[in-house]
């Protein structure tokens, strides 16, 4: 962002005074004082959990070069000791700080040269951003919001962080609630909307009209001339795409006939995959850092999307080469003689049961062990979804599963009506888990978590990595 105090303020329809400070221009923009740096404007949020009206003066002594806020952060004390500093720090009053912080984002977003890139979807968004962004930045500098900051604060927040400069934008929306994708795309205005996928997800917040009705809401707001690019594997998404927007171009990994198609040929190592693409006619294969059937969807969601803004096929497949996935995401590494797989970030049907499958295929003829958490926010298909989740750990033929979290009965219900026979170790700690994975004579073989953010399964990971390294020498097998 290279927008001076001046700017910010007409920008937000902000009240303020602010004197000579009017040209200064921010270092960035920060919610947080524990990572606020000098310079930096400080906009003070109300959470649920903290009201960041509490910290101004914090971020003021820390060095921010303004203040936005809802309602007078300071005492008249702290306002005359402020008002006394040389320079002064500037007070910039809105009526909501969230809608200013997107407001100014929004203001941000067409001021700057960028072609802008929004993706959505209920299961792989923020690796597809990852890696789209590392495919385009072949091409030219490319920013992306970091990991999942995708909201209503974190994405305005990422798009603040960019100068405006980079040749791409690759920025993720993430939905809970009816009116979040008006709010976030509404910001954004993309000039290439991507709906990768829909399925149960969010839908405690979205079941009215389903989630593939509110996805598809971010074709409203592509950018003048922009581009709409859906999944057609999902009837009720195509559906929805076509009544938001007329230029809507399809992909697919079930119809070969659509412009924008992939499929998976095979490993390519123990952690990556070949993929036959076919975009619009140029047929070619790449390797990818993912492995599995379910996985050429993302594949050739990135694909696309990067064909469509003008990338060549050997830049694409150069791009995926060098790609790397985010932490605790299909993460996976060799720890003593298990291989890890750590896609503990988040968890829901759609998502797990993609997951399942690849682990399946991952762990060949060895032996395979689960550990699996609850799916949340699922509102009135949390029973069935957990009861379906049990029916797929299954047919797996895990050796060992455990799980963590809520809806155990369920889970243990679909099992059983899968003849599943062995038993599901309910664990609530890392120690609690590494002491039954101790008791238990598999000490080999592939070991998939998997689960909600809530259940804090990277605490779980941590402890089992270091686990087998201490057991290492048992005869155990």
């Amino acid at each position: 962002m290279k927008l001076t105090l001046d700017a910010i303020q007409n920008a937000m329809g902000a009240i303020g005074f602010l004197g000579d400070a009017g040209d200064v221009v921010p270092a960035g923009v920060q919610t947080d004082t524990r990572v606020l740096k000098k310079g930096e404007l400080f906009f003070c949020i109300s959470g649920e959990r903290f009201d960041g009206h509490t910290f101004a003066r914090t971020a003021v002594e820390k060095g921010a070069c303004a203040v936005v806020a809802e309602r007078p952060p300071f005492s008249m004390d702290e306002m005359c000791t402020m008002e006394c500093a040389e320079g002064g720090v500037p007070l910039l009053m809105v009526r909501n700080s969230v809608e200013a912080l997107g407001k100014l984002a929004a203001y941000h977003r067409q001021m700057a040269k960028a072609v802008v890139v929004g993706v959505t979807g209920t299961a792989g968004k923020t690796t597809v951003k990852e890696v789209l962004s590392q495919v385009l930045s072949v091409r030219g500098e490319t920013a992306r919001n970091h990991l999942n900051l995708n909201n209503q604060i974190g994405l305005p927040i990422s798009m603040l962080a960019a100068s405006g400069d980079e040749r791409f934008w690759v920025m993720e929306a993430g939905i809970s609630e009816p009116q979040d994708m008006d709010e976030l795309a509404g910001v954004l205005r993309p000039d290439l909307a991507l709906v990768l996928n829909v399925g149960s997800g969010h839908t405690q917040g979205l079941g009215d009209k389903g989630v593939a009705y509110y996805k598809a809401r971010m074709l409203n707001y592509v950018a003048k001339g922009g581009v709409g690019l859906v999944s057609g594997d999902y009837p009720e998404l195509v559906r929805e795409a076509k009544r938001n927007f007329k230029d809507v171009r399809f992909f697919s990994v079930q119809d070969p006939s659509v412009p924008y198609s992939a499929a998976y040929v095979g490993p390519e190592s123990a952690t990556s995959g070949r993929y036959a693409v076919n975009l619009d006619g140029k047929a070619f294969e790449l390797v990818a850092p993912f492995r599995g059937a379910f996985a050429a969807e993302n594949v050739i969601a990135i694909a696309a999307a990067a064909d469509i803004l003008g990338l060549k096929s050997d830049e694409i497949i150069r791009g995926f080469a060098d790609a790397r996935l985010p932490e605790k995401r299909f993460c996976c590494q060799q720890r003593g003689r298990w291989l890890v797989i750590d896609d503990s970030y988040n968890a829901n049907p759609l998502s797990s049961a993609r997951m399942l499958e690849t682990a399946t295929e991952m762990a060949g003829s060895e032996a395979l062990m689960l550990v699996m958490g609850e799916m949340r926010e699922l509102g009135h298909e949390a029973e069935d979804a957990h009861v379906q989740l049990g029916r797929n750990m299954a047919r797996t033929g895990a050796a060992v599963m455990f799980w963590v979290g809520g809806h155990g009965a369920d889970v243990r219900r679909g099992l059983a009506e899968a003849g599943w026979q062995g038993e599901l170790c309910e664990v609530e700690t890392p120690e609690a888990f590494v002491n039954r994975f101790a008791d238990m004579t598999l000490r080999s073989g592939t070991v998939l978590f998997k689960g909600s953010r809530g259940n804090r399964l990277e605490r779980l990971v941590e402890a089992f990595c270091a686990e087998p390294c201490r057991m290492e020498n048992s005869d155990a097998v």
